[in-house]
């Protein structure tokens, strides 16, 4: 298996491997989305001008999830770092499902809520992956390896996950015990993170109005 790019990383991360799901789509939506843009940021495709976004010119990057958002960036109208974490994220998560399908590191499966709506679930092949991949993030985070030596995209994965607050992957008591390590590994692995955690802290602010609204506030 040749190696994951970012998204897919966080995708099988954001997976709840035992039941065959995926922990709260919207939320992995966003998730996926700010993994891209950090990847291209971090291959040089993606800068910063001020807080906007630009795209570069140059070689397809032959991954289809990252070329067509990078298109995206560079034929859009300017937006910064927050819009694009949203900017059609599902579209970039549907293709990242569908690579890891393909690559049988996924399978995916289609299924009915209430015989009504189709929901896509994945089951999880390379179950060794999501556990390297956990203990790259434990190690990351609870390591005393400075986090100027670790390499930029597991500094970024980890940061990442703890933005959104990734049950399973990093607890609420290691964002609160390692919040000045998780400050440095957010800086390592660019502007894309804190602008996750804002569009994240916003999603759930919405639900948590809408749930006190339908219980009459």
């Amino acid at each position: 298996m040749r190696e994951l790019s970012l998204p897919a990383k966080v995708y099988l991360l954001a997976c709840d491997v035992e039941r065959s799901r995926l922990r709260d789509r919207k939320r992995a939506g966003y998730l996926v989305q700010a993994a891209a843009l950090t990847e291209l940021l971090l291959r040089g495709r993606l800068t910063d001008d001020g807080g906007v976004v630009r795209g570069s010119s140059g070689q397809a990057l032959n991954d289809t999830a990252l070329d067509d958002l990078l298109l995206r960036v560079r034929e859009g109208r300017p937006r910064k770092w927050k819009a694009w974490v949203r900017e059609d994220s599902g579209s970039t998560l549907s293709e990242v499902e569908r690579q890891l399908d393909a690559a049988r590191v996924i399978s995916l499966w289609e299924t009915r809520v209430l015989g009504l709506f189709s929901s896509r679930r994945p089951t999880v092949l390379e179950i060794g992956e999501v556990a390297r991949l956990n203990a790259m993030v434990d190690h990351t985070l609870r390591g005393d390896r400075p986090v100027s030596q670790i390499d930029p995209a597991d500094a970024a994965v980890t940061a990442l996950v703890a933005a959104v607050e990734l049950r399973g992957v990093v607890s609420g008591r290691d964002r609160r015990n390692y919040i000045a390590r998780l400050e440095e590994l957010e800086d390592r692995g660019g502007v894309a993170i804190p602008a996750l955690r804002r569009v994240f802290r916003a999603l759930r602010a919405a639900r948590a109005a809408s749930v006190a609204g339908a219980n009459g506030g």
